[in-house]
């Protein structure tokens, strides 16, 4: 099911948010809301709901684990134990087939061959998402950062919550604990105008400026072959705004979702097309995964404790960790070291990178993230060879049709990524209650998406398929 489908605004989302407020308990709360995320997510495929509650049933039992036992031994049995079985189901669904490819193209090149077929395995949808869920949970209960739940309910709700099931924010339990713990005494009214409004944003940066840009981009990298250098470019300018508004506009629907149900979702983008540099880049990109890769990675590898050769090889091994966590292709092993590559050097250099002007790191940091957003995208590393190939080897070629109005809406996404307020700004605790020109805006923009979907569809978020 889809934030941009009437299924779910028309019928998924008042049903469940009408029954949630006439139930009075936190312990019913948490059980409707097990259901609704059950319903959300089975309604793409009801076979793999199965796939969630082991996860989270073995997970529960390991935080009771940590409950019961204070001996060292069983509580690294506690961790390893659900750990080996979140990665081993999320390896199965998600990399089986590429391991399998990389076996027979390596016998290939070495002349042996070896007919490995393919396997026919459907990759469950947001199972990277709830995985790392499940993860920090069970890691954050072994230090002793959080104490596990006893209300099963209350954990099935944590894992199941679908206003960020499928694609984020990553939220970990200590980040909504609070929130849980009171929602028996919730108020319905307290967060219902933030909720709708950063809803109905995320919705317009979703189906006004993402699907919009999609329309030019989708098509024209279809027939890549026959664009020219500056076509190339153009495209993918193209589609670092797209990419940018459809995620970011699907977390901060999630942020509104949880508002409307009296839960907290943390920020997730804080306008990365504003960074000026590798680090500042990842502080505000994909917040929720940063801070895993950074909290569950890059410091248990030592971070950069022991001296600039470990601290370099651990950037590495996170952003390579990070590429393979976004999927099962040679494509985004090669994105993540490209990045890990960017942050390497940037430790080296910051003293001579910052002392440039804050306008030139800007543009630069934005070409050097979209020039790896060419990996990101590409089928194959041979068609990701291409492109760059004609990105800097001045090449002929056409542009794509529509590429006018095409411009004009890349450049209004792009001064809106670059230097304007993203949700949060927009939204500021000392922000007021809706006033008349406030609702209007609101409803107009409602209204637009409305339109927008009634005459082209739903389009699925770009995220999904990680």
């Amino acid at each position: 099911m889809l934030f941009n489908s009437f299924i779910f605004l028309c019928a998924f989302l008042p049903v469940s948010y009408v029954i949630f407020w006439l139930l009075r308990s936190a312990r019913l709360r948490y059980i409707w809301l097990t259901l609704t995320g059950y319903v959300f997510y089975g309604y793409w495929n009801p076979k793999f709901t199965l796939l969630m509650a082991f996860s989270t049933i073995v997970s529960y039992l390991a935080g009771l684990g940590f409950l019961r036992w204070s001996d060292p031994r069983r509580r690294r049995w506690c961790l390893v134990v659900p750990i080996t079985v979140d990665l081993c189901l999320l390896g199965f669904f998600k990399y089986t087939n590429f391991i399998l490819s990389t076996v027979h193209d390596t016998a290939g090149l070495l002349h042996y061959d070896l007919p490995i077929p393919a396997l026919h395995i459907i990759l469950p949808i947001g199972i990277s998402f709830y995985t790392f869920h499940t993860i920090s949970y069970i890691v954050d209960a072994y230090r002793g950062d959080i104490r596990p739940t006893r209300n099963f309910f209350e954990f099935s709700a944590y894992v199941s919550l679908f206003s960020q099931l499928v694609a984020g924010p990553i939220v970990r339990f200590r980040q909504i604990e609070k929130d849980l713990e009171s929602l028996g005494q919730s108020d319905r009214h307290r967060w219902l105008h933030r909720g709708i409004s950063f809803f109905v944003l995320g919705l317009l940066e979703k189906v006004i400026i993402a699907d919009s840009l999609a329309a030019f981009v989708d098509p024209a990298l279809l027939r890549a072959h026959d664009l020219s250098s500056l076509g190339v470019w153009l495209v993918f300018i193209g589609y670092s705004l797209q990419l940018y508004f459809d995620f970011a506009g699907y977390s901060d629907m999630a942020v509104g979702l949880g508002y409307l149900f009296g839960l907290r979702i943390p920020q997730n983008f804080n306008s990365p097309y504003k960074a000026l540099d590798p680090s500042d880049f990842w502080r505000r990109w994909h917040i929720s995964l940063s801070m895993c890769l950074r909290d569950y990675v890059y410091i248990p590898l030592g971070g950069n404790r022991h001296g600039e050769r470990q601290t370099y090889r651990n950037l590495l091994l996170t952003m390579l960790i990070g590429g393979l966590w976004h999927g099962a292709n040679w494509t985004f092993i090669i994105w993540g070291a490209y990045h890990g590559l960017l942050l390497g050097l940037y430790r080296r250099f910051a003293p001579r990178w910052d002392v440039l002007p804050a306008v030139a790191r800007q543009i630069a940091m934005f070409i050097l993230v979209l020039i790896g957003w060419v990996f990101f995208r590409a089928p194959d590393v041979s068609t990701a060879a291409d492109l760059l190939k004609r990105m800097f080897i001045p090449t002929a070629g056409t542009l794509f049709p529509g590429v006018s109005v095409f411009l004009i809406a890349a450049i209004f996404a792009g001064l809106w990524a670059t230097a304007g307020p993203n949700a949060f700004d927009l939204h500021t605790e000392e922000t007021p209650r809706y006033g008349r020109v406030r609702a209007l805006a609101v409803a107009a923009m409602l209204g637009a998406c409305l339109a927008v979907m009634a005459g082209g569809g739903s389009s699925p978020f770009l995220y999904f398929q990680f």
